[in-house]
């Protein structure tokens, strides 16, 4: 007797254009999701992520959001609406707020516009963005926060930007309690250091901030856009099903 088909999981991922959103993207559809991914302004990069999604067989759109900016999440969620439509479905199976940018300045010199920023994109953006998509949310969905490894452990520099990812933290753990009625699973990742462009491309670039990270990580190495990725898509399956309400760092063992 044939068991009944399942929908294709539709997952979208904010600041999906690179680093370590096009990688996780890519790794959710290698695991049989359907992916949407925003961007702010690197539409070309967008699509060529689209366009490697495809490749795997997968269905894939990219629309453009600027997380920072609430006032213009009624627009995306009506895009968004439009472009399920166009694949026959109503609701997310899943979403990480993944979308973000570093700032590295000492508490001394950090001025009230950059921690603003940092708490517009970080805290605000995801907040706000995950109420306006709730109704678009199925029941059973996954909801994945991105955190930092500078939460548990302290690097000088980036006090303002990992005091808004612990901020994330904490609203991650009201959210899994809160949407626990409706089955959605809320979790946090927490990358470590990561060979990316972001911040700079600084632990990508830098050989010797490199050697020193590898050096205090367990591993032995930094992480890639891949471990990530890879990351999300196991929290995102069926079998991570009773995980909710927890912060999972992905960092290789760093300072430990």
């Amino acid at each position: 007797m044939n068991q009944p088909s399942h929908p294709t999981p539709i997952t979208l991922i904010t600041g999906g254009s690179r680093g370590l959103g096009a990688a996780m993207a890519l790794a959710l559809a290698r695991s049989g999701h359907d992916v949407l991914i925003t961007y702010r302004d690197a539409a070309e990069a967008a699509q060529g992520v689209v366009a490697r999604i495809e490749a795997l067989g997968r269905r894939a759109a990219a629309l453009p959001l600027e997380m920072a900016q609430v006032d213009g999440f009624p627009a995306f969620v009506q895009a968004l609406q439009s472009q399920l439509a166009a694949w026959g479905r109503e609701q997310l199976d899943g979403l990480v707020n993944n979308a973000g940018a570093g700032l590295h300045a000492s508490v001394a010199e950090t001025t009230p516009a950059q921690l603003e920023q940092m708490w517009r994109l970080h805290l605000q953006g995801p907040f706000f963005l995950t109420q306006a998509l709730l109704p678009l949310l199925a029941d059973g969905a996954r909801l994945l926060n991105i955190s930092s490894g500078l939460t548990r452990f302290t690097v000088p520099g980036y006090a303002g930007y990992a005091a808004m990812k612990g901020a994330v933290e904490v609203m991650s753990r009201y959210q899994a309690r809160e949407l626990a009625a409706r089955g959605i699973r809320v979790n946090t990742l927490a990358p470590g250091a990561i060979a990316t462009d972001f911040g700079g491309g600084a632990v990508r670039d830098n050989a010797q901030l490199n050697a020193f990270l590898a050096s205090v990580t367990a591993l032995g190495r930094v992480g890639e856009a891949e471990d990530i990725g890879g990351a999300v898509a196991a929290l995102m399956q069926p079998g991570a099903a009773w995980i909710t309400g927890q912060r999972i760092e992905a960092s290789g063992g760093m300072f430990l």
